[in-house]
């Protein structure tokens, strides 16, 4: 059996901010599109998607993340499926106007935070 070579996570726990909760956030019809769009291009073998929980980017609207390239989408709806398994999976493109900037970024910050909390000296020393 080989490797994927992209695996699509969508967040399900996904609760956008009050501006833009306005039916479009739907994770299980945005998985479900990119299913669908990975069958019909005979990519299942290659390709998978699966839900998520949590990814901590609520303010970022529905969030995609794509492994193993790290691209973090946020924003998605069911209508960007296409774009993403064509421009994205098939053409290597980042979708800029999906993209979450690395800045504000969660992942490992708290992790970076604590490491360097631990280095700094004691006030004692």
């Amino acid at each position: 059996m080989s490797k994927f070579t992209h695996h699509i996570f969508v967040c399900n726990k996904c609760k956008p901010p009050k501006h833009l909760r306005d039916g479009k956030h739907d994770s299980a019809k945005l998985r479900a599109a990119l299913k669908k769009e990975i069958k019909r291009l005979g990519l299942k073998a290659q390709v998978r998607a699966n839900d998520s929980g949590c990814l901590d980017q609520c303010d970022d609207g529905q969030v995609v993340v794509i492994y193993p390239q790290a691209i973090w989408y946020g924003g998605v709806t069911e209508g960007d499926a296409e774009r993403i398994i064509h421009e994205t999976i098939l053409a290597g493109k980042v979708l800029e106007d999906l993209q979450i900037p690395s800045e504000r970024l969660r992942c490992g910050k708290v992790a970076k935070q604590t490491e360097t909390e631990s280095s700094a000296p004691s006030p004692s020393s």
